[in-house]
């Protein structure tokens, strides 16, 4: 069993075994991105961080993976272009293992407007992804990529890499970059807070498409998959 198409694909890389032997079942999200939070939540959630300027959000680990330090430069690009109002709100524990992120930002002068949040609760992530005015995941690699479906479920424009699953997980429901190319994603994030037609789209595309991955359906092909093996 694995979670995307993609994955599938690594696996049978490796794995000299037959196609027909690896069933791929999607991941879902949790139901509380599903959910508005209370307006109290919200207010609580923006006077604690001080959230009174637009933002991007970053969500997920800090593994040189997650290509964070190319995300740092394309938001350097992105304030020098003209959006000088935006901050970077990047969530994940462990920052601290990785001091090349933190010298990003010294290193563009960002050490004001790029903030490490750490380590998040469910219910206060999903009043950041309310919050954010576009949900940011330049990821390298990924074997399914929950965040950006979290992103989508809370009503948040979603731009993503072009590699990996995330195509697949995302589908039309998101604006794709290059993650290799920061201008890539500095152009994808200057699109996504200027051209307002396109934010809606994505937003009600984003809402369609991560209701499309549940966890009943996910838990009864896992249990089929079980049948069949064991009756063969």
């Amino acid at each position: 069993l694995t979670v995307s198409e993609s994955s599938k694909r690594d696996i049978l890389e490796y794995c000299p075994i037959s196609p027909d032997r690896v069933d791929v079942i999607y991941n879902a999200i949790d139901n509380r991105f599903n959910e508005t939070p209370a307006p109290e939540q919200l207010t609580s959630v923006r006077e604690r961080y001080q959230l009174h300027h637009r933002f991007l959000l970053y969500s997920g680990n800090v593994k040189p993976h997650k290509n964070l330090e190319r995300l740092i430069d394309a938001f350097a690009r992105l304030r020098q272009q003209g959006s000088d109002d935006v901050k970077l709100l990047i969530s994940g524990s462990e920052i601290s293992r990785y001091a090349t992120l933190r010298r990003a930002v010294h290193r563009y002068n960002l050490h004001k407007h790029v903030r490490f949040l750490g380590f998040l609760s469910t219910d206060t992530l999903a009043a950041l992804y309310h919050l954010a005015d576009a949900f940011v995941f330049p990821s390298l690699y990924e074997g399914f990529g929950l965040p950006p479906l979290e992103a989508m479920a809370s009503g948040t424009p979603v731009l993503t890499s072009n590699v990996s699953s995330l195509p697949e997980v995302v589908g039309d429901a998101a604006l794709l970059i290059d993650p290799h190319d920061p201008e890539s994603i500095a152009d994808g994030m200057q699109q996504i807070l200027s051209d307002t037609a396109l934010r809606e789209r994505l937003i009600g595309l984003g809402r369609i498409r991560a209701s499309r991955f549940s966890w009943e359906s996910s838990v009864r092909r896992v249990l089929a998959t079980y049948r069949r093996v064991s009756a063969s």
